[in-house]
């Protein structure tokens, strides 16, 4: 994305002079310098003016890939009327909530509580000590389907505020209240007595409210739930529930055959608008790429389906391909729109296609890929497969392997012709929580997938957030944009970077990875932790004072920041044996007990969490001989087995000294006889080690769900 604005259609008239927003590196602020609203970054400078002047602040959440965001923009902000109403009446400030998910997370639950849902954009009115009295979503510029118009709501907060100011100030207070009373909620059991009940329960409500036909959960709008989907793979393995095994299978089926996976590029949208799939909001998050990644691979690795592999690759290519920073960072977004419409850079016509491919391989593609003379979405054609390409090839009576060798060269036609055009907008800011969701998929990608430039891809990103995006104090910064590392990093940042570099090590046995992940995990202790209730704040000691401290949780598209953690630390500990970490997130899944009793089905992270910490300890030690290659194949054969609650403790050639002070599980184990050495262990109980490529796949293979090797 370019330094101000994603497009043409977002420019605005460039009449009015650049706004205070022109100084920032988030591109969503940027998008709005040329309002001729009065915008304010969130800082001193706002917030000191709205309480020397005692007006009330109007502030804007969004974020960069938000289509109704730029509906709002376009309609109210652009407009000089409505502008000055604005400026009249209030201190208006725009954040990125991608900046500042603090910000988002204490203002989403007031608007949720005010008006019973929530979303984005967010519009909340706040007095000028910050606490909020009136919000909402999306506002129309007119009175419109039962919703009053902006100006409208914008007239009448300024009159209530003039004349009812105290009986407002009464009402934010205890709403503040409130908000103090939900960040306080985390008042769990103990960390001894953590049990797997909590497991079965969730997998039952998630079973019970799995849409059977369509894959996914509940209606529409349908969302991918990807930690929800980890669940249900985990609970298939430790008990063999077929419902849950099927529930997950099938939705991953669907999910990837819809319209909202990218069929020609690769990669996910959002989600999706109706029941099957079809028609998503086409924006495309780093997250969820990251997320549906993991959990694609794991699901190969319990059913072996080929399928599931195809998907993760096709991903991760176009992640490597359109979302990755010179420097080895990933991109945070793509928009939805282009050219001022949404989805115009993904559909299709007819006629297009048979143009591109000719009459007879452009109706074999088109009768595959459910594209039609009518379209399929608002008169043109978003690619999905209604049925699988077997299916297809039988009614075809075409030869499978044939069909897809022909459909795999018109894709390739299309994705050209469709680099032709005008891509949707990048938000090319740099995040460490999704960067290390990221570098999670991509290190064991590496191996499952045997493809060593996703370990690369890993390194770099790894090593760019800790050479670029750190205070001279060694503390974590969130976002890096032209050059920038700004603001200080939340507890997401910290968990997911380390979980991040966890499984780097895992994949590559390289110790910096490990270091690194040991020496961040004692940082977001001493910065984020609970002493008095356990698990985490979502803000550091360190971190700008707000109206209320909060803890994260409940997942949302992305995991809880507390059941990250508390992922982070629990496998952590397991591979560097420290009882302190095991503690500490112990103690952060203990936290979320009332969550997993009231609604098991809102907590996936801290549920995989609590499913790791429960489980009889698994332990696989890969020590490398003389010869790297073989070092690297026993890693990919042990990557390639389902093993949720297993650790991989692997030391490169030359590297098992240095490792086995931070990693006792490779005190005393050379390779044997020079060669790369699998040492397991499961319950505090070791087997015998063994050598080379093919006693490990033999000992592998020996290990059935929840049992060690067979005898």
């Amino acid at each position: 994305m370019s330094s101000t604005h994603a497009d043409s259609d977002r420019s605005g008239s460039h009449a009015h002079p650049a706004n205070r927003l022109a100084g920032e590196t988030s591109p969503y602020l940027l998008q709005h310098t040329h309002n001729p609203v009065d915008w304010f970054p969130w800082g001193p400078e706002a917030l000191e003016r709205a309480k020397a002047e005692n007006r009330p602040i109007f502030l804007s959440i969004g974020y960069s890939a938000c289509h109704w965001c730029h509906v709002m923009e376009r309609e109210s902000f652009e407009n000089p009327d409505i502008a000055r109403i604005m400026n009249a009446h209030f201190v208006n400030i725009k954040v990125d909530r991608e900046e500042r998910p603090d910000l988002d997370q204490i203002y989403m639950n007031a608007v949720q509580a005010m008006t019973g849902r929530g979303g984005w954009p967010m519009s909340v009115f706040l007095t000028p000590d910050l606490k909020p009295f009136y919000g909402g979503t999306y506002f129309p510029p007119t009175d419109s389907r039962g919703m009053p118009g902006f100006p409208r709501v914008l007239l009448s907060v300024n009159r209530a505020w003039e004349e009812r100011q105290d009986e407002i100030k009464q009402s934010a207070a205890e709403m503040t209240d409130r908000l103090h009373e939900m960040a306080a909620v985390a008042r769990g059991g103990s960390a001894d007595s953590l049990v797997v009940d909590h497991l079965d329960r969730a997998s039952r409500a998630l079973v019970k409210t799995f849409d059977a036909l369509n894959g996914g959960f509940g209606h529409a709008p349908k969302f991918p739930h990807p930690m929800d989907l980890r669940v249900l793979l985990r609970q298939a393995e430790r008990t063999g529930d077929a419902q849950a095994r099927h529930a997950a299978v099938h939705t991953l089926h669907k999910m990837a055959r819809g319209g909202i996976y990218d069929h020609l590029g690769g990669g996910f949208a959002r989600y999706s608008t109706d029941d099957r799939w079809l028609a998503p909001h086409f924006e495309k998050m780093l997250y969820d790429n990251a997320l549906l990644t993991s959990t694609y691979l794991e699901a190969l690795q319990l059913s072996g389906e080929p399928y599931f592999g195809q998907v993760a690759l096709e991903t991760l290519n176009y992640v490597l391909g359109r979302m990755t920073a010179p420097e080895g960072g990933f991109y945070s977004t793509e928009d939805a729109d282009s050219e001022g419409e949404e989805g115009k850079f993904y559909v299709w016509s007819l006629g297009e296609v048979l143009g591109l491919l000719g009459e007879e391989r452009g109706k074999t593609f088109a009768y595959v890929y459910d594209v039609s003379p009518p379209g399929n979405w608002e008169g043109r054609n978003i690619l999905n497969l209604p049925r699988t390409i077997a299916q297809a090839a039988q009614v075809l009576s075409r030869d499978e392997t044939e069909l897809n060798a022909e459909l795999a060269a018109s894709r390739a036609v299309l994705l050209a012709a469709r680099e032709k055009r005008i891509p949707p907008a990048k938000d090319t800011k740099v995040l460490v929580s999704w960067n290390g969701l990221m570098i999670a998929a991509l290190a064991p990608a590496g191996r499952l997938l045997k493809e060593p430039r996703y370990l690369d891809a890993a390194r770099r990103a790894a090593g760019f957030i800790l050479d670029r995006m750190r205070a001279d104090d060694g503390r974590l910064l969130h976002t890096y944009k032209d050059g920038r590392a700004t603001l200080n990093a939340y507890l997401d940042d910290y968990a997911c970077l380390i979980d991040g570099l966890t499984r780097l090590y895992e994949a590559t046995g390289e110790p910096r990875w490990i270091e690194a992940a040991l020496d961040l995990a004692r940082v977001m202790i001493d910065e984020f932790v609970d002493p008095e209730h356990g698990g985490f704040f979502f803000t550091g000691k360190s971190h700008e004072v707000l109206i209320t401290r909060q803890k994260d949780l409940f997942d949302n598209a992305t995991p809880s920041g507390n059941g990250m953690a508390a992922s982070a630390l629990v496998r952590l500990a397991a591979i560097t044996g420290r009882d302190d970490l095991d503690r500490t997130g112990r103690e952060a899944i203990a936290a979320v007990e009332t969550v997993f009793e009231n609604a098991p089905t809102a907590a996936g992270q801290s549920l995989l969490a609590l499913d790791f910490a429960v489980a009889p300890g698994r332990e696989l030690a890969v020590v490398a001989g003389s010869d790297p290659r073989e070092f690297d194949q026993v890693l990919e054969a042990v990557h390639a087995r389902f093993l949720p609650r297993a650790v991989v403790a692997p030391a490169a050639p030359g590297t098992v000294e240095s490792l086995a002070r931070v990693v006792p599980l490779l005190e005393n184990r050379p390779p044997i006889g020079d060669r790369a050495t699998l040492y397991y262990c499961e319950g505090r109980t070791c087997r015998q080690p063994v050598a080379g490529l093919d006693e490990a796949a033999k000992l592998l293979a020996g290990l059935d769900a929840g049992k060690g090797p067979a005898s």
